[in-house]
């Protein structure tokens, strides 16, 4: 007997009104947004919801041009969707849109000032260092202890990032990472197992561990790879889990987060937990990480994306 699907009640649908999917967009995560745009509005389509697709081309001050839409689903990831540009667009519009608000989109997307806040909350994040010049790296080599993760500092997917060990490799994963954004991140590497925690309207979804046989958890281990594991449950003892689902939490609330998101977190030998980053617009593809949690917590796909958009109607009531 197969499973009954989830469909959303009328009235909640009513209420949704038409919803844009916005995907898309001109960033270096152009082709994944394409692909978390798409389940999005099929998954809500299933669900009763009347919901079309957006690819958001050009300017995103077209995004209220010829289409007559009452809320907004962001599934844009990157620089333009994901970083408080089209937030900003969309609140001046009085449109109600999915997830954080433009200061703490903003701020996710730049992994350097969120590392900052970290840091001034008293949240554990890895050592580092910023570089705006190959003729830091000297400096940067001297106060950090390799190996060292290189990253553009306002780029997500994984893209551009590198794990050194020498100043030599410092000096050309710089000048790589700079190709994305003059603003490049450099911090220790934290060697041991990598978490995720999707956070939903205020509470963590299950951990999920995750293992690969690449050096890292690349883009290609992301989103193309099939040889990636997914630990769920995460492998940690139930005290373990719940503290890194703490810190998740705490993370996603020192940020400003809203509705959704997805916190990224290291554990050291020793057992401590080091947050690396949050993300306000997470992947949604048959690969991502959000869906798979709320799955483990019994929450199907259609489920998860009438909740993230039922919240816009909070939103508006607000």
């Amino acid at each position: 007997m197969s499973e009954k699907r989830y469909q959303a009640d009328s009235t909640l649908c009513h209420a949704l009104g038409r919803v844009a999917v916005l995907m898309g967009g001109e960033s270096a995560e152009r082709e994944v947004s394409l692909k978390s745009g798409r389940a999005v509005t099929e998954a809500l389509q299933r669900a009763g919801v009347d919901a079309f697709a957006m690819d958001v081309r050009g300017s995103l001050l077209h995004v209220l041009d010829k289409h007559d839409f009452d809320r907004a689903f962001i599934a844009l990831h990157g620089r333009g969707g994901e970083d408080g540009t089209v937030q900003a667009i969309l609140s001046q519009a009085g449109v109600p849109y999915t997830g954080s608000e433009v200061l703490a989109s903003s701020l996710g997307m730049d992994k350097l000032r969120t590392k900052l806040v970290f840091q001034g909350a008293g949240l554990p994040t890895p050592r580092f260092r910023s570089m705006a010049s190959v003729d830091e790296a000297g400096a940067v080599y001297g106060a950090l202890r390799a190996p060292l993760s290189v990253k553009p500092a306002r780029e997500g997917s994984s893209i551009g990032i590198r794990k050194v060990y020498t100043l030599a490799q410092l000096q050309e994963a710089y000048l790589d990472a700079s190709r994305h954004d003059p603003l490049v991140l450099v911090e220790e590497w934290i060697e041991g197992p990598e978490f995720t925690v999707a956070v939903l309207q205020g509470q963590a979804l299950p951990a999920i561990g995750l293992s690969t046989d690449h050096e890292f958890y690349d883009y290609d281990a992301k989103y193309l790879s099939n040889d990636t594991r997914y630990q769920i449950p995460c492998g940690l003892a139930e005290k373990d889990e719940l503290r890194l689902q703490q810190l998740a939490v705490d993370a996603f609330q020192v940020v400003g987060c809203r509705t959704w998101g997805r916190v990224d977190v290291m554990q050291d030998k020793s057992g401590a937990f080091w947050l690396l980053e949050v993300n306000t617009v997470p992947g949604m593809t048959d690969h991502s990480l959000v869906p798979m949690a709320a799955q483990a917590a019994g929450i199907g796909f259609e489920e998860l994306v009438v909740r993230i958009l039922a919240d816009t109607l909070e939103e508006k009531d607000a």
